[in-house]
């Protein structure tokens, strides 16, 4: 339980935003302890020696290649988790530079949704405590391995936070839904191409995202945070002042985004 703790906890603190922003909502999310229960639809992890597995090997094995690519440099910069980072990755796919500082109400918003999904995922992985695909297998990894320590494979969390802002982002600006998505499965196809991360923590950090926000979607602060969050960034697109994305960076994001991993 005390790693469990740690390890919802130490995702919090990495997604924390502003000073103001945390005080206004809190440390906790919008779900009610007990409200929902991931290990009830994750599928469980992979076991040495069956299909899934086998299949995890391979794809680690072949995507070891991609090293020193401009995927592999994708890979490494999704690492950082900051807000600043996040919104920062996501700005292309949007349309225009995204900031915790400029829209801090969508920030609040990933903020208490992150907790949630990053908990059930801390659960998850607590319980199926599965070895990373370079515990495993040998191969080069894009994140120093003292950073992993102590944390499981099965889902990934990196993957549940992105598949988070990316679902939000898309709720807020839905005609940009597409480029915001993509680059949402893209941002958990890093972890695969890094090499910190089995192909199906990846799957499964996508349905534990998308899982805990569907049992929160009612909640009534939820979505009159969400209703925030929607007019603070369509102002920000209509804004002619807001900064936009280099055009030429987007443009290699995206062929980035397009290529298939796993």
């Amino acid at each position: 339980m005390k790693r469990l703790a740690c390890a919802a906890a130490c995702l919090v603190s990495t997604i924390a935003l502003t000073a103001s922003a945390r005080d206004a909502a809190g440390p906790t999310g919008y779900l009610a302890p007990g409200a929902f229960d991931i290990l009830a639809v994750l599928p469980p992890a992979p076991r040495p020696g069956d299909a899934r597995a086998v299949a995890d090997r391979t794809i680690f094995a072949a995507t070891r290649a991609l090293k020193d690519t401009p995927r592999w440099a994708l890979a490494t910069n999704d690492v950082k988790l900051a807000p600043a980072d996040l919104f920062r990755d996501f700005s292309c796919a949007v349309g225009v530079t995204l900031t915790p500082e400029a829209a801090p109400k969508t920030a609040r918003l990933i903020r208490r949704a992150a907790f949630d999904t990053g908990a059930q995922s801390a659960i998850a992985k607590t319980f199926y405590k599965r070895e990373r695909p370079f515990q495993i297998d040998a191969g080069p990894i894009c994140q120093p391995a003292d950073e992993l320590k102590g944390s499981y494979d099965y889902p990934s969390g990196h993957t549940t936070l992105g598949w988070t802002v990316a679902t939000l982002l898309a709720r807020t600006a839905p005609d940009r839904a597409t480029a915001i998505l993509a680059r949402g499965r893209a941002f958990g196809e890093s972890r695969i191409v890094c090499g910190v991360h089995n192909a199906s923590a990846v799957e499964g950090g996508r349905l534990t995202a998308a899982a805990t926000l569907t049992a929160l979607q009612d909640d009534p602060t939820f979505l009159a945070d969400l209703a925030a969050a929607r007019v603070e960034i369509d102002a920000l697109r209509r804004n002619a002042a807001t900064p936009k994305p280099d055009a030429a960076q987007c443009a290699t994001e995206a062929a980035l985004v397009a290529q298939r991993i796993g």
